[in-house]
């Protein structure tokens, strides 16, 4: 009778045993998450105040600035020639070596000279012999006037005597031109360069007969100094490049790719007379004295043409400027070292500055690290405080 209530309890019993360490073990995490929840509101003031974004940050000056256009051009030589032989024959000597400079009115070709060496004998023996029936053609002529004058003669025998003056003249006259001719041919024979440059792969060898005026050149000579550069800039700027070019020469910069730091200086020479219609563009030349010759023909270069210097041009670095979608942009760090979100209109970024036409005055502040965890009124913490009379004098030097 008694096993009943004592069975009833031993199960009530063991179900208390069972639930108590859960609500043991519950209310442990809820006094753990309770003293974390504390520690992290006493360790994180970002409910009162939002902790300071860490930027470098650069002030604003004025300073001289050129204006500038840049943009990609390719070198050309400053003339190239073509040699071809004027007269035909064996190639006899080649005097340079392929790929030297030569100079103007130096010995590349010699062809085989003999036979115009007897092509011009031969024309003068005929000059000399037609120069003797010249004369004695001249004595006949002035005998038959004497005589006609006295009567003598008669007219058919004093025309007669002119003619063939007249003609051993003109034959006189056609041989002085065959020795010419035969002398020119023979100069011909001898191959000098027409002008200063480089040669380039030689065509033809010694031993070869070449033709006169063959469409194949014996070599091409290229000059690089001086050296060209050539062009294109978009008709919006042609009329500013027009009008400082009428007030003096034109600066002109060209760098190597990989060689930005070091740049070739010349000036603009050549204005196209038209525009491209395809491109909208015009092309332009300048001229490059290349003493050492690092500009060569077919190389890519980058070219910065000056135009004119603006003396109180607003700058900032150009690591301050933003692209949004709504065009550049900068972060101000106003006096309290808050950050502003600042449009500004960008008239050029020529290297490391920044010439800004609108948005920002001498004096302000702007980040020019850190601004991707900028957004308007968040709190700055500049890294470079230290050196911040420093940046400025950068940017003003």
């Amino acid at each position: 009778m008694n096993s009943g209530p004592k069975s009833g309890e031993r199960s009530r019993s063991q179900r208390l045993h069972l639930v108590f360490p859960i609500y043991l073990v519950l209310a442990l995490a809820a006094v753990t998450l309770a003293s974390c929840s504390r520690k992290a509101s006493s360790a994180d003031p970002s409910r009162a105040e939002a902790r300071a974004v860490p930027v470098s940050a650069a002030t604003v000056m004025t300073k001289p600035m050129p204006v500038e256009i840049t943009t990609f051009g390719s070198v050309e030589p400053y003339a190239t020639v073509a040699v071809k032989a004027q007269v035909g024959g064996t190639l006899d000597k080649v005097h340079f070596q392929k790929g030297k400079n030569v100079k103007k009115g130096e010995l590349l070709f010699t062809i085989d000279p003999r036979p115009y060496k007897a092509a011009l004998e031969e024309a003068q023996a005929n000059l000399a012999r037609d120069r003797v029936r010249e004369e004695n053609a001249k004595k006949d002529f002035e005998r038959e006037t004497a005589l006609l004058k006295k009567g003598i003669s008669a007219q058919s025998d004093y025309d007669k005597a002119s003619t063939e003056a007249a003609a051993d003249a003109a034959a006189v006259r056609a041989d002085v031109a065959a020795v010419e001719t035969a002398n020119l041919q023979l100069e011909h024979c001898s191959i000098c360069s027409p002008i200063d440059g480089r040669t380039g792969n030689l065509l033809v060898n010694e031993g070869n007969v070449v033709k006169e005026n063959a469409d194949a050149p014996l070599v091409t000579i290229n000059q690089v100094q001086p050296i060209e550069v050539l062009f294109s800039i978009p008709q919006r700027d042609l009329p500013s490049v027009k009008k400082n070019m009428a007030a003096g020469k034109l600066a002109v910069r060209a760098a190597l790719p990989n060689e930005e730091g070091v740049a070739e200086v010349g000036e603009l020479t050549f204005v196209d007379n038209a525009m491209d219609r395809m491109t909208g563009t015009v092309q332009l030349r300048a001229k490059f004295d290349n003493a050492s010759e690092r500009l060569w023909p077919g190389q890519y270069v980058s070219v910065t043409m000056t135009l004119a210097m603006q003396d109180d041009a607003i700058v900032a670095p150009s690591s301050a400027v933003q692209v949004g979608r709504d065009g550049h942009y900068v972060f101000v760090i106003k006096p309290d070292n808050t950050a502003e979100f600042r449009p500004v209109t960008v008239r050029r970024i020529p290297g490391d500055l920044a010439v800004i036409e609108k948005g920002l005055q001498p004096g302000e502040r702007v980040a020019t690290d850190g601004q991707l965890r900028l957004v308007q009124g968040a709190k700055v913490e500049i890294k470079n405080e230290g050196q911040k009379k420093t940046a400025a004098q950068g940017v003003a030097s």
